[in-house]
């Protein structure tokens, strides 16, 4: 019995340290329309994937295929279900609500995760893990090409119905995300939302093979890391000069300088020739970049405003493609 108990620790240590997937039964599922097949982690508050408080639990795309190439995927070294951005995928963070206001020990809500406890005097942090309060209800439907996810929470200062479904396009390399959220509180809800992304496409190390277009030119680069040393930007073109060694990011707080723009970027590894379209029905608030050695993540942030009983609605669209490297 001894030695069971000793191999099970072993290999719970070996997966925390290596980054492998722990030996629990974690939900997960699979979509396809036939041309893209992704695999989904699902939120649970016991054996999910990602149990962090920094991201919305639904929607964790884990792998994502297309033709042959690969567009999302793991790109962190180690794993543990509470780090902040142990995730996958085009996953998407809510500005907290209510924090401000709390008080040591009281609550406070985020978007696709639920009520947690404000700890301390200390300014929010998306890198600090919280404690859950309230963690609501989840529910998912699903069908062969598309997952549903239902997230509700009630009797908190800030209440919603939150819905997020991703369609994989009949006959169409494309997966669109749909959104609602309905004020079902007292308060109304002010917040942001934007997209991490997380494209690691087929693998490839963050250099001179990929290619980025944004939605306008004359970017700024004010505030950013990187500029003329691994990144060179012109017009609305993102470029990088050589390989991020390790631990090395580029990052610019706010490319777009304060203006709205159209939802609409284009992601491509040249030297594989897989691509992504990304566009939205709304306009982009601001737009973070940042990048590591192992991922490239153009942030569009949108602003949300929802008075109670009222719904907003918003939707993403990925378009996959594979050119010829050659050409």
């Amino acid at each position: 019995m001894k030695s069971i108990l000793f191999l099970s620790f072993l290999w719970l240590l070996i997966s925390l340290t290596f980054g492998l997937k722990p030996a629990v039964d974690m939900p997960e599922t699979e979509i396809s329309n036939g041309l893209i097949h992704a695999q989904l982690y699902l939120p649970d508050g016991q054996n999910g994937y990602y149990r962090g408080t920094r991201f919305d639990w639904s929607g964790v795309v884990a792998s994502l295929d297309y033709k042959g190439h690969t567009y999302h995927g793991k790109w962190f070294d180690t794993y543990n279900p509470t780090t902040h951005d142990a995730i996958m995928g085009p996953v998407e963070e809510f500005g907290p609500l209510g924090y401000a206001t709390a008080k040591p020990g009281g609550t406070f809500v985020k978007i696709g995760i639920g009520s947690l406890i404000r700890p301390d005097d200390k300014p929010y942090n998306s890198f600090k893990f919280y404690t859950l309060a309230n963690p609501g209800k989840w529910t998912v439907k699903q069908k062969a090409n598309q997952m549903q996810f239902r997230h509700t929470l009630a009797d908190t200062a800030y209440a919603y119905e939150y819905q997020k479904t991703l369609k994989l396009t009949k006959d169409k390399p494309e997966l669109v995300i749909r959104h609602s959220l309905k004020n079902t509180g007292k308060h109304p809800i002010e917040t942001t939302v934007y997209n991490h992304n997380f494209f690691v496409i087929d693998q490839q190390p963050t250099g001179p093979g990929y290619a980025v277009t944004l939605p306008v030119a004359n970017l700024s680069s004010e505030g950013g890391k990187g500029l003329g040393e691994v990144v060179k930007l012109q017009d609305n073109q993102l470029s990088y000069l050589r390989d991020l060694a390790k631990r090395e990011q580029a990052y610019f707080p706010d490319l777009t300088n304060g203006k709205s723009v159209s939802y609409a970027l284009t992601v491509e590894n040249t030297k594989t020739g897989a691509g992504v379209h990304v566009t939205g029905d709304r306009q982009i608030d601001r737009l973070v970049y940042w990048s590591s050695s192992t991922t490239v993540c153009p942030e569009p942030y949108i602003n949300l405003n929802v008075e109670p009983g009222k719904t907003i609605t918003w939707q993403i669209t990925y378009q996959y493609y594979v050119k010829d490297p050659a050409k």
